[in-house]
Parts: structure tokens; C-alpha cells; sequence
């Protein structure tokens, strides 16, 4: 997976970066497990929880190196 994005789906964000997991529960999204959480993307995890996506993404990116 390259650079992380607003359309990028959590469980596949997951499965390639484990250790970002802590990113979604600081902000609110303590449901990784579901499978509604693991097919949303990040986007529409954001707005349900009303988290700033950009915010989100930008920590994600720098954390795999992007």
C-alpha cells in the first residue's frame, strides 16, 4: 500500500500497519474489530466519530514513512 488517504480502508490500513492501531483508538474508534469498522474508510470512520480525517491521515503517513 502506498500513501494513506481519506478513501483508504481501515482493515487494510490495519493489516499492513498493525502499529498505527493506537492512532484510531486515541481518536475515539475503539471498534477496529467489527467488520463495519475493518470495510469503512477512513473517511467515513471519521465523520461517524467526528474525528479530523487530515489529522489522522498526516499521523498515519509520517508513522510508515510516507
Amino acid at each position: 500500500m502506498s500513501k494513506v488517504n481519506k478513501n483508504s480502508i481501515i482493515g487494510d490500513v490495519l493489516d499492513m500497519y498493525p502499529d498505527v492501531a493506537p492512532f484510531f483508538f486515541e481518536m475515539g474508534m475503539h471498534c477496529l474489530g467489527c467488520p463495519a469498522a475493518r470495510g469503512e474508510t477512513i473517511s467515513e470512520a471519521c465523520q461517524v466519530h467526528g474525528a479530523d480525517a487530515d489529522a489522522l491521515i498526516a499521523k498515519i503517513n509520517e508513522a510508515i514513512g510516507q
